[in-house]
Protein backbone atom coordinates (compact mmCIF):
# COMPACT_ATOMS: atom_id res chain seq x y z
CA UNK A 1 0.00 0.00 0.00
CA UNK A 2 1.19 3.77 -0.53
CA UNK A 3 3.47 4.65 2.41
CA UNK A 4 2.64 7.74 4.11
CA UNK A 5 5.72 10.18 5.09
CA UNK A 6 5.15 12.94 7.08
CA UNK A 7 7.59 15.81 6.80
CA UNK A 8 7.51 17.65 10.00
CA UNK A 9 9.60 14.62 11.01
CA UNK A 10 13.18 13.83 10.77
CA UNK A 11 12.43 10.50 9.59
CA UNK A 12 9.56 10.73 7.50
CA UNK A 13 11.84 13.87 5.25
CA UNK A 14 14.57 10.90 4.97
CA UNK A 15 12.19 8.61 3.41
CA UNK A 16 11.07 11.14 0.92
CA UNK A 17 14.55 11.98 0.49
CA UNK A 18 14.95 8.44 -0.44
CA UNK A 19 12.07 8.57 -2.85
CA UNK A 20 13.53 11.41 -4.76
CA UNK A 21 16.44 10.57 -5.27
CA UNK A 22 14.97 7.31 -7.00
CA UNK A 23 12.96 9.11 -8.87
CA UNK A 24 15.93 11.48 -10.24
CA UNK A 25 18.21 8.40 -10.82
CA UNK A 26 15.72 6.99 -13.37
CA UNK A 27 17.07 9.83 -15.52
CA UNK A 28 21.09 8.63 -14.87
CA UNK A 29 23.29 7.66 -17.51
CA UNK A 30 26.24 6.71 -14.80
CA UNK A 31 24.34 3.23 -14.09
CA UNK A 32 24.85 0.07 -15.32
CA UNK A 33 22.33 0.51 -17.62
CA UNK A 34 24.05 3.05 -19.21
CA UNK A 35 27.33 0.89 -20.00
CA UNK A 36 25.06 -1.78 -21.31
CA UNK A 37 23.51 1.28 -23.53
CA UNK A 38 27.00 1.99 -24.79
CA UNK A 39 27.64 -1.30 -25.78
CA UNK A 40 24.44 -2.08 -27.99
CA UNK A 41 25.09 1.24 -29.99
CA UNK A 42 28.71 -0.60 -30.41
CA UNK A 43 27.26 -3.43 -31.95
CA UNK A 44 24.71 -2.36 -33.95
CA UNK A 45 26.69 0.25 -35.27
CA UNK A 46 29.40 -2.67 -35.90
CA UNK A 47 26.94 -5.77 -37.11
CA UNK A 48 23.94 -3.48 -38.12
CA UNK A 49 20.54 -5.99 -38.39
CA UNK A 50 22.32 -9.02 -37.28
CA UNK A 51 23.08 -6.68 -34.21
CA UNK A 52 19.84 -5.99 -33.61
CA UNK A 53 18.14 -9.43 -33.88
CA UNK A 54 20.24 -10.63 -31.64
CA UNK A 55 19.51 -8.23 -29.09
CA UNK A 56 15.40 -8.69 -29.73
CA UNK A 57 15.81 -12.67 -29.44
CA UNK A 58 17.71 -11.80 -26.39
CA UNK A 59 14.52 -9.57 -24.43
CA UNK A 60 11.45 -10.01 -27.00
CA UNK A 61 11.32 -13.05 -28.86
CA UNK A 62 13.81 -16.00 -28.77
CA UNK A 63 12.58 -16.81 -32.62
CA UNK A 64 13.11 -13.02 -33.90
CA UNK A 65 14.31 -13.08 -37.37
CA UNK A 66 15.51 -10.33 -39.38
CA UNK A 67 12.70 -10.41 -41.87
CA UNK A 68 9.80 -10.18 -39.75
CA UNK A 69 11.77 -6.33 -39.07
CA UNK A 70 9.72 -4.48 -41.39
CA UNK A 71 5.53 -4.40 -41.18
CA UNK A 72 4.54 -5.05 -44.78
CA UNK A 73 1.78 -2.93 -46.42
CA UNK A 74 -0.86 -5.77 -46.53
CA UNK A 75 -0.39 -6.15 -42.94
CA UNK A 76 -1.15 -2.50 -43.00
CA UNK A 77 -4.15 -2.36 -45.24
CA UNK A 78 -5.55 -5.43 -43.39
CA UNK A 79 -5.31 -3.76 -39.80
CA UNK A 80 -8.61 -1.95 -39.87
CA UNK A 81 -10.47 -4.74 -40.65
CA UNK A 82 -8.85 -6.66 -37.41
CA UNK A 83 -10.23 -3.54 -34.89
CA UNK A 84 -13.77 -2.68 -33.70
CA UNK A 85 -15.43 0.10 -35.70
CA UNK A 86 -16.16 1.43 -32.43
CA UNK A 87 -12.50 1.66 -31.65
CA UNK A 88 -11.80 3.53 -35.25
CA UNK A 89 -13.97 6.35 -34.22
CA UNK A 90 -12.47 6.75 -30.51
CA UNK A 91 -8.94 6.62 -32.83
CA UNK A 92 -10.37 9.02 -35.16
CA UNK A 93 -12.26 11.84 -32.90
CA UNK A 94 -8.47 11.50 -30.87
CA UNK A 95 -6.38 12.30 -34.07
CA UNK A 96 -8.69 15.12 -34.68
CA UNK A 97 -8.07 16.46 -31.02
CA UNK A 98 -4.42 16.14 -31.09
CA UNK A 99 -4.31 17.44 -34.33
CA UNK A 100 -6.75 20.49 -33.20
CA UNK A 101 -4.94 21.47 -30.18
CA UNK A 102 -1.35 21.47 -32.18
CA UNK A 103 -2.01 23.35 -35.16
CA UNK A 104 -3.17 25.81 -32.65
CA UNK A 105 0.37 26.26 -30.58
CA UNK A 106 2.71 25.54 -34.27
CA UNK A 107 4.77 28.26 -33.91
CA UNK A 108 4.45 30.81 -37.09
CA UNK A 109 7.53 32.75 -37.99
CA UNK A 110 7.64 36.38 -36.65
CA UNK A 111 7.68 39.58 -38.67
CA UNK A 112 10.86 40.69 -39.17
CA UNK A 113 12.40 43.53 -36.88
CA UNK A 114 14.72 46.69 -37.69
CA UNK A 115 17.35 46.61 -35.17
CA UNK A 116 19.26 49.87 -36.47
CA UNK A 117 20.00 49.42 -40.20
CA UNK A 118 19.42 45.82 -40.22
CA UNK A 119 16.23 43.78 -41.27
CA UNK A 120 15.80 40.74 -38.40
CA UNK A 121 13.78 37.60 -38.69
CA UNK A 122 13.22 33.91 -37.57
CA UNK A 123 11.58 30.93 -40.06
CA UNK A 124 10.52 27.65 -38.77
CA UNK A 125 11.43 24.62 -40.44
CA UNK A 126 10.56 20.83 -40.23
CA UNK A 127 13.06 18.04 -39.96
CA UNK A 128 13.26 15.69 -43.03
CA UNK A 129 12.66 12.56 -41.03
CA UNK A 130 11.58 11.10 -37.83
CA UNK A 131 11.57 7.97 -35.94
CA UNK A 132 8.64 7.23 -33.34
CA UNK A 133 9.26 5.26 -30.75
CA UNK A 134 6.19 3.23 -29.36
CA UNK A 135 7.06 1.09 -26.59
CA UNK A 136 5.14 -2.83 -26.32
CA UNK A 137 5.95 -5.02 -23.17
CA UNK A 138 2.56 -5.78 -21.65
CA UNK A 139 0.56 -2.26 -22.91
CA UNK A 140 -0.67 -2.17 -26.20
CA UNK A 141 0.28 1.88 -26.42
CA UNK A 142 -1.57 2.81 -30.02
CA UNK A 143 -2.53 6.23 -28.23
CA UNK A 144 1.76 6.98 -28.12
CA UNK A 145 1.46 6.77 -31.93
CA UNK A 146 -0.92 9.23 -32.35
CA UNK A 147 0.62 11.62 -29.41
CA UNK A 148 3.91 11.36 -31.15
CA UNK A 149 2.85 11.33 -35.38
CA UNK A 150 0.07 14.10 -34.96
CA UNK A 151 2.60 17.04 -34.16
CA UNK A 152 5.09 15.46 -36.43
CA UNK A 153 2.71 15.92 -39.22
CA UNK A 154 1.43 19.26 -38.32
CA UNK A 155 5.18 20.03 -37.92
CA UNK A 156 5.27 19.37 -41.82
CA UNK A 157 7.33 16.56 -41.40
CA UNK A 158 6.07 13.94 -44.26
CA UNK A 159 3.85 10.79 -43.70
CA UNK A 160 6.04 8.69 -45.51
CA UNK A 161 9.44 10.13 -43.75
CA UNK A 162 7.73 9.10 -40.19
CA UNK A 163 9.55 5.72 -39.33
CA UNK A 164 7.54 3.93 -36.01
CA UNK A 165 9.02 1.43 -33.84
CA UNK A 166 7.23 -0.75 -31.83
CA UNK A 167 8.22 -4.36 -30.34
CA UNK A 168 6.22 -7.40 -30.54
CA UNK A 169 4.89 -8.71 -26.18
CA UNK A 170 7.62 -9.90 -24.74
CA UNK A 171 7.64 -14.00 -24.77
CA UNK A 172 9.45 -16.77 -23.81
CA UNK A 173 11.08 -19.80 -25.96
CA UNK A 174 7.70 -21.79 -24.50
CA UNK A 175 4.99 -19.55 -25.56
CA UNK A 176 3.40 -18.92 -28.89
CA UNK A 177 4.68 -16.67 -31.13
CA UNK A 178 3.25 -12.48 -30.61
CA UNK A 179 3.08 -9.89 -32.51
CA UNK A 180 1.94 -6.21 -33.37
CA UNK A 181 -1.44 -5.26 -32.28
CA UNK A 182 -3.58 -4.69 -34.83
CA UNK A 183 -4.72 -1.32 -33.02
CA UNK A 184 -1.25 -0.09 -33.18
CA UNK A 185 -1.19 -1.36 -37.31
CA UNK A 186 -4.76 0.47 -37.76
CA UNK A 187 -3.13 3.65 -35.69
CA UNK A 188 -0.38 4.12 -37.81
CA UNK A 189 -3.07 3.17 -41.22
CA UNK A 190 -5.46 6.10 -39.94
CA UNK A 191 -2.41 8.45 -39.90
CA UNK A 192 -0.75 7.74 -43.19
CA UNK A 193 2.37 6.35 -41.38
CA UNK A 194 3.74 3.19 -43.81
CA UNK A 195 7.13 2.97 -42.40
CA UNK A 196 6.85 0.67 -39.20
CA UNK A 197 9.27 -1.71 -37.57
CA UNK A 198 8.84 -4.55 -35.09
CA UNK A 199 11.36 -3.25 -32.97
CA UNK A 200 12.04 -1.60 -29.47
CA UNK A 201 14.87 -1.04 -26.98
CA UNK A 202 18.32 0.52 -26.97
CA UNK A 203 18.70 -1.86 -30.48
CA UNK A 204 15.71 -0.01 -32.18
CA UNK A 205 17.22 3.33 -31.08
CA UNK A 206 20.76 3.06 -32.32
CA UNK A 207 19.36 1.07 -35.59
CA UNK A 208 17.14 4.42 -36.44
CA UNK A 209 20.25 6.60 -35.38
CA UNK A 210 22.64 5.22 -37.52
CA UNK A 211 20.14 2.51 -39.89
CA UNK A 212 21.04 -0.47 -41.14
CA UNK A 213 20.44 -2.69 -44.22
CA UNK A 214 16.72 -2.61 -43.59
CA UNK A 215 16.19 0.17 -41.41
CA UNK A 216 16.79 3.50 -42.76
CA UNK A 217 18.25 6.45 -40.10
CA UNK A 218 16.38 9.48 -39.49
CA UNK A 219 16.88 12.55 -38.56
CA UNK A 220 15.47 12.79 -35.47
CA UNK A 221 14.45 10.43 -32.34
CA UNK A 222 11.14 11.25 -30.62
CA UNK A 223 9.37 9.37 -27.82
CA UNK A 224 8.71 7.53 -24.60
CA UNK A 225 10.35 4.05 -23.39
CA UNK A 226 11.68 2.67 -20.63
CA UNK A 227 15.10 3.39 -18.99
CA UNK A 228 16.99 1.93 -21.74
CA UNK A 229 15.45 3.76 -24.78
CA UNK A 230 15.89 7.13 -23.12
CA UNK A 231 19.45 6.32 -22.57
CA UNK A 232 19.97 5.02 -26.05
CA UNK A 233 18.56 8.83 -27.27
CA UNK A 234 20.16 10.62 -24.79
CA UNK A 235 23.52 8.70 -26.42
CA UNK A 236 23.12 8.81 -29.72
CA UNK A 237 22.11 12.50 -29.28
CA UNK A 238 24.69 14.20 -32.19
CA UNK A 239 24.34 11.32 -34.67
CA UNK A 240 20.90 12.24 -34.99
CA UNK A 241 18.56 14.48 -33.32
CA UNK A 242 16.83 13.86 -30.27
CA UNK A 243 13.66 15.14 -28.46
CA UNK A 244 15.78 16.78 -25.50
CA UNK A 245 13.30 14.67 -23.18
CA UNK A 246 13.79 11.52 -20.31
CA UNK A 247 10.28 10.08 -21.03
CA UNK A 248 10.54 7.07 -18.85
CA UNK A 249 8.17 5.53 -16.63
CA UNK A 250 4.99 6.88 -15.57
CA UNK A 251 4.37 9.79 -13.20
CA UNK A 252 1.62 11.87 -11.40
CA UNK A 253 1.74 13.99 -8.25
CA UNK A 254 -1.41 14.50 -7.47
CA UNK A 255 -2.17 17.70 -4.53
CA UNK A 256 -5.11 17.08 -2.74
CA UNK A 257 -7.41 19.33 -0.12
CA UNK A 258 -10.36 19.33 1.98
CA UNK A 259 -12.45 19.30 -1.34
CA UNK A 260 -10.92 16.72 -2.98
CA UNK A 261 -12.62 13.38 -4.24
CA UNK A 262 -10.97 11.00 -2.40
CA UNK A 263 -12.23 8.10 -4.43
CA UNK A 264 -11.48 9.95 -8.28
CA UNK A 265 -8.29 10.76 -6.60
CA UNK A 266 -7.43 7.33 -6.23
CA UNK A 267 -8.51 6.03 -9.14
CA UNK A 268 -6.26 8.57 -10.86
CA UNK A 269 -3.35 7.30 -8.42
CA UNK A 270 -4.03 3.60 -9.42
CA UNK A 271 -4.45 4.67 -13.18
CA UNK A 272 -0.70 5.43 -13.58
CA UNK A 273 0.81 2.89 -11.18
CA UNK A 274 -0.79 0.36 -13.13
CA UNK A 275 2.10 1.22 -16.17
CA UNK A 276 4.09 -1.18 -14.33
CA UNK A 277 6.53 0.51 -12.98
CA UNK A 278 4.42 3.80 -11.98
CA UNK A 279 5.68 6.42 -9.77
CA UNK A 280 2.86 7.82 -7.52
CA UNK A 281 2.85 10.94 -4.76
CA UNK A 282 0.00 12.18 -3.06
CA UNK A 283 0.60 15.76 -1.45
CA UNK A 284 -1.76 17.27 1.26
CA UNK A 285 -1.34 19.28 4.15
CA UNK A 286 -4.49 17.23 5.75
CA UNK A 287 -4.00 14.26 7.56
CA UNK A 288 -7.42 13.00 6.78
CA UNK A 289 -7.47 13.34 3.14
CA UNK A 290 -4.39 11.32 2.93
CA UNK A 291 -6.10 8.74 5.25
CA UNK A 292 -9.14 9.04 3.15
CA UNK A 293 -7.29 8.60 -0.35
CA UNK A 294 -5.50 5.84 0.53
CA UNK A 295 -8.49 4.21 1.98
CA UNK A 296 -9.84 4.29 -1.67
CA UNK A 297 -7.08 3.25 -3.18
CA UNK A 298 -7.52 -0.07 -1.34
CA UNK A 299 -10.67 -0.49 -1.90
CA UNK A 300 -10.12 -0.50 -5.56
CA UNK A 301 -7.29 -2.59 -5.96
CA UNK A 302 -9.53 -5.81 -5.97
CA UNK A 303 -11.75 -4.68 -9.09
CA UNK A 304 -8.31 -4.41 -11.38
CA UNK A 305 -6.77 -6.47 -13.48
CA UNK A 306 -3.18 -5.24 -13.13
CA UNK A 307 -3.32 -5.29 -8.97
CA UNK A 308 -0.16 -6.92 -8.32
CA UNK A 309 1.67 -4.45 -10.61
CA UNK A 310 -0.28 -1.74 -8.83
CA UNK A 311 0.64 -2.74 -5.28
CA UNK A 312 3.87 -3.07 -6.66
CA UNK A 313 4.47 0.26 -7.78
CA UNK A 314 2.23 1.86 -4.92
CA UNK A 315 4.86 -0.04 -2.29
CA UNK A 316 8.05 0.58 -3.78
CA UNK A 317 8.04 3.61 -6.21
CA UNK A 318 5.44 5.60 -4.39
CA UNK A 319 4.37 7.51 -1.58
CA UNK A 320 2.14 9.80 -0.03
CA UNK A 321 3.14 13.09 1.52
CA UNK A 322 1.74 14.88 4.34
CA UNK A 323 3.10 18.52 4.36
CA UNK A 324 2.44 21.73 6.53
CA UNK A 325 0.49 23.95 4.56
CA UNK A 326 -0.02 24.72 0.77
CA UNK A 327 3.19 26.67 0.31
CA UNK A 328 4.90 23.54 1.39
CA UNK A 329 2.93 21.36 -1.07
CA UNK A 330 3.79 23.85 -3.76
CA UNK A 331 7.53 23.89 -3.36
CA UNK A 332 7.51 19.32 -2.88
CA UNK A 333 5.65 19.51 -6.00
CA UNK A 334 8.35 21.77 -7.63
CA UNK A 335 11.02 19.26 -6.81
CA UNK A 336 8.93 16.43 -8.29
CA UNK A 337 8.80 18.31 -11.49
CA UNK A 338 6.34 15.49 -12.52
CA UNK A 339 5.11 13.98 -15.51
CA UNK A 340 1.44 14.61 -14.52
CA UNK A 341 0.10 17.09 -12.13
CA UNK A 342 -2.80 16.73 -10.48
CA UNK A 343 -4.53 19.70 -8.82
CA UNK A 344 -7.29 18.58 -6.63
CA UNK A 345 -7.98 21.51 -5.10
CA UNK A 346 -10.71 24.80 -4.52
CA UNK A 347 -8.62 26.54 -6.62
CA UNK A 348 -6.81 25.05 -9.01
CA UNK A 349 -6.13 28.15 -11.21
CA UNK A 350 -4.46 29.92 -7.75
CA UNK A 351 -2.36 27.29 -7.50
CA UNK A 352 -1.36 26.88 -10.95
CA UNK A 353 0.41 30.20 -11.00
CA UNK A 354 2.86 29.19 -8.71
CA UNK A 355 3.84 25.54 -10.08
CA UNK A 356 7.02 26.56 -11.87
CA UNK A 357 8.15 22.49 -13.23
CA UNK A 358 5.30 19.71 -14.52
CA UNK A 359 5.09 17.90 -17.88
CA UNK A 360 1.24 18.44 -17.87
CA UNK A 361 -1.27 20.26 -15.32
CA UNK A 362 -4.62 18.95 -14.79
CA UNK A 363 -7.00 21.16 -13.34
CA UNK A 364 -9.63 20.34 -10.58
CA UNK A 365 -11.84 17.25 -11.33
CA UNK A 366 -9.89 16.42 -14.37
CA UNK A 367 -8.70 12.66 -15.19
CA UNK A 368 -5.21 12.34 -16.56
CA UNK A 369 -6.68 9.70 -18.51
CA UNK A 370 -7.89 12.70 -20.64
CA UNK A 371 -4.61 13.55 -21.45
CA UNK A 372 -3.17 9.85 -22.23
CA UNK A 373 -5.81 9.55 -25.14
CA UNK A 374 -7.85 12.27 -26.21
CA UNK A 375 -7.68 15.90 -24.85
CA UNK A 376 -5.00 17.18 -27.41
CA UNK A 377 -1.59 18.07 -25.60
CA UNK A 378 1.05 15.29 -26.44
CA UNK A 379 1.06 12.18 -23.50
CA UNK A 380 4.72 11.84 -23.56
CA UNK A 381 5.80 14.15 -21.49
CA UNK A 382 9.21 15.12 -18.93
CA UNK A 383 9.64 12.60 -16.42
CA UNK A 384 12.44 11.65 -13.51
CA UNK A 385 12.56 15.01 -12.44
CA UNK A 386 13.09 16.44 -15.58
CA UNK A 387 10.33 18.49 -16.02
CA UNK A 388 12.50 21.21 -13.89
CA UNK A 389 14.00 21.88 -17.55
CA UNK A 390 13.10 20.27 -20.77
CA UNK A 391 9.29 19.88 -22.05
CA UNK A 392 6.73 17.32 -23.47
CA UNK A 393 6.47 16.47 -27.25
CA UNK A 394 4.65 19.01 -29.35
CA UNK A 395 4.98 20.08 -32.67
CA UNK A 396 7.73 22.70 -31.72
CA UNK A 397 9.56 19.26 -31.49
CA UNK A 398 10.23 18.41 -35.06
CA UNK A 399 11.18 22.07 -35.93
CA UNK A 400 14.01 23.95 -36.16
CA UNK A 401 14.36 27.72 -36.13
CA UNK A 402 16.89 29.80 -38.40
CA UNK A 403 17.45 33.40 -38.18
CA UNK A 404 17.91 35.69 -41.39
CA UNK A 405 19.81 38.81 -41.59
CA UNK A 406 19.72 41.36 -44.16
CA UNK A 407 21.06 44.89 -44.31
CA UNK A 408 18.22 46.47 -47.29
CA UNK A 409 20.24 49.48 -47.65
CA UNK A 410 23.68 47.97 -47.65
CA UNK A 411 25.88 47.88 -44.44
CA UNK A 412 26.93 51.28 -43.27
CA UNK A 413 30.18 52.75 -42.32
CA UNK A 414 29.23 52.65 -38.74
CA UNK A 415 27.85 49.38 -38.52
CA UNK A 416 30.95 48.18 -40.72
CA UNK A 417 33.57 50.26 -37.85
CA UNK A 418 31.68 48.06 -35.25
CA UNK A 419 32.10 44.80 -36.49
CA UNK A 420 35.36 45.60 -37.28
CA UNK A 421 36.68 46.99 -33.91
CA UNK A 422 35.23 43.73 -32.43
CA UNK A 423 36.87 41.12 -34.72
CA UNK A 424 40.15 42.89 -34.40
CA UNK A 425 39.90 43.05 -30.46
CA UNK A 426 39.30 38.69 -31.01
CA UNK A 427 42.30 38.78 -33.62
CA UNK A 428 40.01 37.96 -36.41
CA UNK A 429 41.28 40.55 -39.03
CA UNK A 430 39.13 38.58 -41.69
CA UNK A 431 36.15 39.36 -40.09
CA UNK A 432 37.17 42.53 -39.77
CA UNK A 433 38.25 42.77 -43.33
CA UNK A 434 34.77 41.39 -44.49
CA UNK A 435 32.53 43.88 -42.88
CA UNK A 436 35.04 46.92 -43.84
CA UNK A 437 34.69 46.21 -47.57
CA UNK A 438 31.13 46.24 -48.16
CA UNK A 439 31.32 49.69 -46.47
CA UNK A 440 34.06 51.21 -48.74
Amino acid sequence: MLPVYDLSCDEGRGAFEGRLDRLRNTASSSTDAGRVVAEILAEVRERGDAAVVDYMRKWTDPEFTADRLVVSGAELDASLDAVDPALVAALEQSIENVRAYQEHVLPRDPEPVRVGSAELGMRWSPVDSVGLCVPGGTAVLFSTVIMLAVPALVAGVPAESIAVMNPPATRRADEPASDLAPAVLATCKLLGLSRVYRLGGAQGVAALAMGTERIEAVDLIAGPGNVFVQLAKAQVAGITGTDNGFYGPSEIVTVADETADAERVASDLIAQAEHDPGKCFLVSWSGEVIERIVRAVGEQLGTRKRREAIERSLAEESCAVLVADADEAIAVTNRLATEHLNLAVADPEGMLGRIRHAGEVFLGDTPVAAGDYYAGPSHCLPTGTTARFTSGVSAYTFLKRTGTVRYPEGVDARTAGHIALMAEAEGLDGHAQSARVRAE
